[in-house]
């Protein structure tokens, strides 16, 4: 059985924030190709770099990390979702080197 790696999660995730944000969809669609020719981009690599921003933005309202959000909109419940995340958090914290208290204090998790 094959899994799906970061890059498909993040695919997907991007494809349900779309789907959730017609508005911004139809903004995407209608950017400038001069915009993107002055940046020295595709008009496909300037709407999704565009994209991005937006999906970040997004995470950042919600007072998310973009990869939660990516998680968010992944999982199967929101149970599934927290128990990911914190256990990403964790795995952050190891390569830090800090303690779980000291890290989830720092970014206001539940320890």
């Amino acid at each position: 059985m094959l899994e799906s790696g970061p890059g498909d999660n993040h695919r997907l995730a991007l494809e349900r924030f779309q789907a959730a944000h017609p508005t911004l969809v139809a903004e995407l669609d209608g950017l400038n190709p001069l915009a993107a020719r002055a940046r020295g981009e595709t008009l496909a690599e300037y709407r999704a770099e565009r994209l991005h921003e937006a999906f970040e933005a997004e995470a950042e309202r919600l007072g998310l990390f973009a990869w939660e959000l990516t998680l968010k909109l992944t999982s199967d419940s929101p149970e599934a979702f927290e128990a990911q995340r914190l256990e990403v958090h964790k795995e952050v914290a190891q390569m830090a080197g800090m303690s779980w208290a000291d890290y989830c204090q720092l970014h206001d998790l539940p320890g």
